[in-house]
This record gives structure tokens, C-alpha cells and sequence, in this order.
């Protein structure tokens, strides 16, 4: 004889739960997910930017895991789970033990040996391959763990958005061929659509820098909200989409009449863009500035249009892994050829000129003359100076146009929520990490890296669903299904209790507001601050055996029988 058993989920009863909510904004909040996962007792500070995580908050932690787990799993993707602890010699190998700088938690044990906490593991994962994997045949292969993860930020903030201690999901991929890591890509790329749609968030697929990762193909996933610290430009003409630092300006030649000789004018008191323009009558896009800087100790000059700035992250992301720093007052001392303020590109000598795409051959100029209080006019690109070196420099602001079909760019902000990398050979080529060939001779593994920040997404969550009230969790990631409240004491208590003993023998997950000595008011400002999909409550018509159903996204409420109510939600 056959028994079939309804998943029966038990009540959480919340006379009984570890949450207390709070009417005030904690003081330190600036986002909006940080003050109501906090007020909504989801998370707790226990010191900057380290999270305790209460009941309610792991379960929403939990059910963005397990979604990413089941996409993952569904790639043929293997869990593992890696050590946070972790010796310093392999990161010694790959550089980044000094690469990290102060990122980096570094502890020594009892017999003065150096450790770190893991802010990523592709030198571990690159080293457990190394140790399983000997033959072509045991390849390709897919490996993940979702771990906490470390990195000594200077300035935590927004709660846990950017915080010292973090869940991330990394992945590694390892293939024999470049063929086989586009494919490995391709199927992490498309899994990772799946996370962020089981999810409900918002995203945007990006083209990004691949920065201290070391590789080369790469995007990030980014979630547009007003809290995020990164800014994209988005093209509302077309489908393109790119972190700024990764927008491109076309190289081209500008042909046209001759340009007068190049004439030097006395400019006096005019070490500015803003006080040279002024003192000319000309715009200061007409205008050359010149920022020096070092590369390795190098001074290098770098020409933008006078009313563009210099990206310096970018600028050091093109330069990578060379050092780009400010020039100094003693820099200048050592150089007298260089005057402050009135550099120009004609004449330097032992200098590096790197320029951003629209100083072209054939433009013309405005800019120093390489002697105080003097600037020079009609100084031509490509006759009276060369270009070193191309590079795309300058910040990029909205309206510039669109690289692959030249309208508008609009500026957004968003959080980053997951990153991938065809990463190559780099640390492949840093540990030998070999395999025997079809042809039995040794092959170098190509290896990819893909990650998603699991407790991030939490938050960027809470930024694009919250309103006004609270939270609103989209139904996979909601810590239950239904909140029930009893809105009175005596019936509507009786009518609360049958309701959700109903739901959870259906096999849904219930939180039934059952605390004594509450008003109605509290219990249903509580239960929109918490963010449960619907909201049923039991009050002044629980006599009737009527209820209200609210459905806390689409902010509709309407009263109809139990009856009714339990079959709209089983």
C-alpha cells in the first residue's frame, strides 16, 4: 500500500523568531537595502563591514544559494569547497600577494608562517586541478564552491553591499583548447542570465576591463540601482552596453585645409584650461591638456581635449601591470624642460606622449609652448607633434557618442553582481599546470574564472524591489511564502492559527504573526516592512471567516472568504 506524503512545511511562529524590527533608520545607513534589511531584522553589524546574518536574512541568503547551486549544477558544474585559510606561497607565485597590497588579510600561525583569507582562488583551484588531473581525457572541467570571502576594504559601506567578509559563488573552468574555454564561457554567460532571472533582478550585460584578474575576454553582470558604485553607459538606441572604463572613441584622421603656422602667443597667468580659455575667447575643447605622469618612474605626458579629464583608472587598467603615478614638485625640479602649467606636446624631448583618440592626426590646437606664460596656437597633430601612443583616457560623460552605432550614451549607475573572465594561461603558466596531450606531449591548460556575489545580491535585490513600506521579495528568494497575521485577539487568532496549519500542510512556507499585545497597526507595518510575497490577515471580519489578501509587489488588497484565499495561494 502506497502513502503519499504533502511536503508539510512547520510555522514560523514570530512570538518565537529572533527578529526585532526597528521604527528608526540605523545611523550609519546611506542605502536603501541597508536600512531596511537592518530595521526589518534580517542582518546585524557586529563590526565595519562584517554582517551577522539573523533567521530571516539566511533564509533569503539561502535561497539565492540554492538557486545558484541548481544553475550551476545544471552546466555540469562540480562543488567543491576550498579552504578561506590560505598559505601565502601560491600567492607569491602568482604576484598577487603584493599585487593585493592592503586588500589583503594577512595573519601569521603560532610557528610564524605566512597566511591569508582568500579574496579569490584561482591559485588554489589552479592547484587542485594540477593535483587530479594528469590526462586531456580528465578534462574539460567545471568547478565552484559558494564561500565567505575577505578583502580588507578601506571605506565598508551601504551594509552588505560592500563589506570585509562576503558570499561569493567563484567558479573555474579548465580546457585544453581556447575553443574549449569560449565554450566553457558561453556556458557560464548563459547560466548566469538563468541565476539573475530566477532571481528577479534587473541586469545588464556589460563589456568590462579585465583588470588585477590577468586575461582576456571579460563582462560583468550589473544590477541598475541608485546605490550601485559603478556607472555603465548604455545606448538607448541600440543593444550596446559597457562599463565606462571599457567605452572606446574611434581613431580617425581628420583631413581638410592646412592649418596656419603654429604661432606662439603670451598667455600671462594662465596655468588653467579654465584661465587660458578665458583669456583667449576660445572654448577649452579647443584647447590641449597635457597631464604628466610617471609609468614605472617614467615621465610620460598625456594629451585630452582641454574640456575632457583624464581617467586615471583607466589609464592605469590600459598601462597594467606598470605603476602610473602623479607627477611631483620635485619631479619638475628635476626637470627644468618642463614647465607647470604650460606643457605642450611640440618639442618635448625624453618625454612619452600617450593621447586620448580625439587628439587625431590633422586637429588642431591650442596649448602650451613649453615656457612660462606663454601658449601656442594652430599646434597640429601629426605636423608639429607625434603620437606615441593611442589609448581611450578620458572620463567618459553622457552624450558621447554610442561605438557601435554613434548615438547618445546615457550614464547609469548599477552594482556589480557577477563578473566572468576568460582568464587563459596566466596562472596556468605560473604553476605549470599541464596535461598529457592527444599526442603524448604536455598541453597547457586555458582556464576561465566566473563570479557572482551571492550576499550582494541580497542587496541589490532589496535596492530595485523595495518601496516606501519595506521590502518586497520576489517569491524565490522571499524567507517564506505567505505572512499571516492575526489582527485581534481571541477569533481572529483561532482564524490566523487555521490558516496557516492550512498552507503549511499544502507545502507552503509560513510566518504567522501570532505575538501577543501588538496592535493590528504594528503587526501590518511589520509585515509590509518584512517583504513576504502576500500578506493574509485575520481581523475584524474573522467571525464571518473572511480575510484580507494583500499582494505586497503589486500593493493590491481585497477581502474575500479563507476558502477563497487558501486556493489563490496553494
Amino acid at each position: 500500500m502506497s502513502t503519499h506524503h504533502v511536503s508539510t512545511h512547520h510555522v514560523q511562529r514570530m512570538s518565537r523568531l529572533m527578529a526585532k524590527t526597528l521604527r528608526e533608520d540605523p545611523a550609519d545607513a546611506e542605502t536603501l537595502s541597508h536600512r531596511l534589511l537592518v530595521r526589518a531584522g534580517y542582518v546585524r553589524r557586529s563590526s565595519a563591514g562584517v554582517w551577522t546574518w539573523l533567521p530571516l536574512g539566511k533564509k533569503v541568503l539561502d535561497n539565492v544559494s540554492r538557486i545558484v547551486r541548481e544553475e550551476m549544477d545544471a552546466i555540469g558544474a562540480q562543488e567543491v569547497l576550498l579552504p578561506a585559510l590560505l598559505p601565502k606561497e601560491p600567492y607569491e607565485v602568482s604576484g598577487r600577494w603584493s599585487e593585493y597590497g592592503d586588500l589583503l588579510f594577512r595573519l601569521k600561525d603560532r610557528k610564524g608562517a605566512d597566511y591569508l583569507l582568500g579574496p579569490t582562488h584561482e591559485e588554489i583551484f589552479t592547484l587542485v586541478v594540477k593535483d587530479q588531473c594528469t590526462s586531456y581525457k580528465d578534462l574539460p572541467v567545471m568547478l565552484y564552491q559558494i564561500q565567505t570571502k575577505y578583502r580588507d576594504e578601506a571605506r565598508p559601506r551601504s551594509g552588505v553591499l560592500r563589506g570585509r567578509e562576503f558570499q561569493m559563488k567563484d567558479s573555474y573552468s579548465f580546457d585544453v583548447s581556447d575553443e574549449g574555454l569560449a565554450e566553457s564561457y558561453r556556458l557560464h554567460r548563459e547560466a548566469y542570465v538563468r541565476i539573475f532571472e530566477r532571481l528577479g533582478l534587473d541586469h545588464r550585460i556589460v563589456s568590462a576591463v579585465s583588470g588585477a584578474m590577468g586575461g582576456s575576454a571579460s563582462e560583468e553582470f550589473l544590477a541598475p540601482a541608485g546605490a550601485g558604485e559603478d556607472t555603465f553607459a548604455d545606448c538607448p538606441s541600440c543593444d550596446y552596453a559597457a562599463n565606462t572604463e571599457a567605452v572606446t572613441f574611434a581613431l580617425k584622421a581628420v583631413e581638410g585645409d592646412a592649418h596656419p603656422a603654429l604661432e606662439e602667443i603670451p598667455t600671462p597667468d594662465t596655468p588653467t584650461i579654465e584661465t587660458l580659455a578665458a583669456h583667449l575667447g576660445v572654448p577649452a575643447s579647443a584647447t590641449l591638456k597635457n597631464l604628466l605622469v610617471k609609468v614605472d618612474g617614467e615621465i610620460t605626458a598625456v594629451g585630452v581635449p582641454g574640456d575632457r579629464e583624464v581617467d586615471l583608472g583607466k589609464l592605469g587598467e590600459h598601462l597594467a601591470p606598470a605603476v602610473v603615478e602623479l607627477v611631483t614638485a620635485e619631479d619638475f625640479a628635476d626637470r627644468p624642460d618642463l614647465v607647470r602649467g604650460y606643457v605642450g606636446p611640440q618639442g618635448l624631448e625624453k618625454v612619452r606622449y600617450l593621447a586620448d583618440p580625439r587628439v587625431a592626426p590633422g586637429t588642431a590646437w591650442v596649448t602650451g609652448a613649453n615656457k612660462a606664460d606663454t601658449h601656442a596656437r594652430n599646434v597640429v597633430c601629426g605636423r608639429d607633434f607625434e603620437v606615441d601612443r593611442y589609448l581611450d583616457v578620458v572620463v567618459v560623460e553622457p552624450g558621447d557618442p554610442c561605438p557601435a552605432c554613434g548615438a547618445g550614451l546615457k550614464l547609469d549607475r548599477a552594482i556589480e553582481i557577477g563578473h566572468i573572465f576568460q582568464l587563459g594561461r596566466k596562472y596556468a603558466d605560473a604553476f605549470g599546470l599541464d596535461v598529457l596531450g592527444k599526442e603524448g606531449k604536455p598541453v597547457r591548460v586555458t582556464m576561465g574564472s566566473y563570479g557572482i556575489g551571492v550576499s550582494r545580491a541580497v542587496a541589490a535585490l532589496a535596492e530595485q524591489t523595495a518601496d516606501e513600506r519595506g521590502l518586497r521579495w520576489p517569491a524565490a528568494v522571499a524567507p517564506a511564502d505567505v505572512h499571516v497575521v492575526a489582527a485581534g485577539k481571541a477569533v481572529p487568532l483561532a482564524l490566523a492559527e487555521e490558516a496557516a496549519a492550512a498552507l503549511a500542510a499544502a507545502g507552503r512556507r509560513v510566518l504567522l504573526d501570532d505575538r501577543p499585545g501588538l496592535s493590528p497597526g504594528v503587526k501590518l507595518t511589520d509585515a509590509e516592512l518584512i517583504g513576504v510575497p502576500w500578506i493574509l490577515v485575520a481581523g475584524r471580519r474573522s467571525a464571518e471567516g473572511v480575510v484580507e489578501l494583500q499582494d505586497r509587489a503589486a500593493g493590491t488588497r481585497e477581502e474575500l472568504p479563507l476558502t477563497e484565499a487558501l486556493a489563490r495561494l496553494v
